[in-house]
């Protein structure tokens, strides 16, 4: 007997089998991938979630925690499918909370042979142990799966304004980076090695959300992680109700690093996510009594994507990511001004500015 014909839209439902169980319509599991060992012996073990829903439909993977002082994902997966339940309607979903175990123990970015498992994938059983990592969350999840999203957050001493991370001259990829609701959809394939190149190299479109900072957990990031989540499972129909209308998106195809030019203590004039204007003092270096006072200027109209939280700055050191944007300054500031804002990105707004001390400029 032939095989029955699998269609696009029922994606790679049937035969889905995660760490050696057999999913079937309308259940959930909590699994664990067995990855490596400790010095005694013990086994170190990968959490998975599986939630399906009770018809066929596309499978998308949650990935949390790749980087293993990145906690926000935790967080929004935890909110999606742990804290509430996932009614989903069709389709599954499959949620890697922690991947880096070791990492999100030791409270480091990398693995204890200080690799970057996002720089690793596809990986290889035979490697070391981060390139195992990499090979075994692709060879048990990402390879059955139809799309992905991964979640992550700026690096140390530093925080994002909510950006969605994407191929967008791939219209698949386009259509989640577009249905997850960020305002700013930053433009880039991804590093070589990095999970979502590898799944999009695939044909598994994957996008990858940078928001807040390293060793938290931030609620309105949380929120809006969460919203975009179910935005985008509501946009394939795996989820009833409509995708979020999260207002005006900039599509970023360039942006630029802002550099302290002396050394000092950061006065900051502008917070996450807001708008500025090319010519603008966006932030002054001081010496430790005020003097040698050096300005920070916008070299361009955009919107700041990201920045430093460390205060204290050496010439030469990032302070400011701004997104560079061929969009007047008049008309970005009009709709992203905080009144435009849909009210979970005006959450994270004012939460993100919270830990930084913003003043206006003298």
């Amino acid at each position: 007997m032939s095989e029955p014909e699998i269609t696009a839209e029922e994606g790679k439902w049937h035969s889905l089998n995660i760490a050696g169980q057999a999913i079937q319509p309308g259940c959930s599991y909590d699994l664990h991938l067995d990855y490596s060992q400790n010095y005694t012996g013990m086994q170190i073990r990968v959490p998975v979630k599986v939630v399906a829903g009770p018809k066929p439909g596309p499978v998308v993977f949650f990935t949390g925690v790749v980087h293993g002082d990145e906690l926000n994902g935790l967080g929004i997966i935890r909110e999606l499918m742990f804290d509430n339940e996932l009614p989903l309607t069709r389709g599954a979903v499959i949620a890697i909370p922690v991947v880096n175990i070791y990492g999100m123990d030791s409270h480091s970015r990398y693995l204890p042979d200080r690799r970057d498992p996002n720089r690793c994938f596809p990986g290889t059983s035979k490697g070391s142990l981060t390139s195992r990592l990499s090979h075994l969350i692709y060879t048990e999840i990402i390879r059955h799966c139809d799309y992905g999203i991964d979640l992550h957050t700026a690096a140390v001493r530093r925080t994002n304004y909510p950006n969605i991370r994407a191929d967008l001259d791939n219209p698949e990829v386009l259509r989640l980076a577009r249905s997850f609701g960020c305002e700013l959809l930053v433009h880039s394939r991804g590093a070589e090695g990095s999970l979502r190149r590898t799944a999009c190299r695939r044909g598994i479109p994957t996008i990858v959300l940078e928001a807040g900072e390293v060793w938290k957990i931030e609620p309105g990031v949380v929120n809006l992680g969460t919203l975009g989540a179910r935005s985008v499972l509501r946009e394939l129909g795996m989820l009833s109700g409509r995708r979020l209308r999260g207002g005006f998106q900039l599509e970023v195809r360039k942006s630029v690093w802002v550099r302290a030019d002396n050394g000092g203590i950061l006065k900051y004039h502008v917070a996450p996510g807001d708008v500025v204007e090319k010519g603008q003092v966006i932030g002054i270096s001081q010496g430790i009594f005020g003097d040698d006072r050096s300005e920070l200027i916008s070299p361009s109209d955009g919107v700041i994507l990201g920045m430093t939280t460390m205060p204290a700055v050496k010439p030469g050191e990032p302070v400011f990511h701004i997104a560079l944007s061929d969009v007047p300054y008049k008309t970005l500031k009009r709709k992203f001004g905080r009144s435009q804002r849909a009210d979970h990105h005006r959450r994270v707004h004012d939460d993100l500015a919270t830990s930084l001390l913003v003043d206006e400029p003298e």
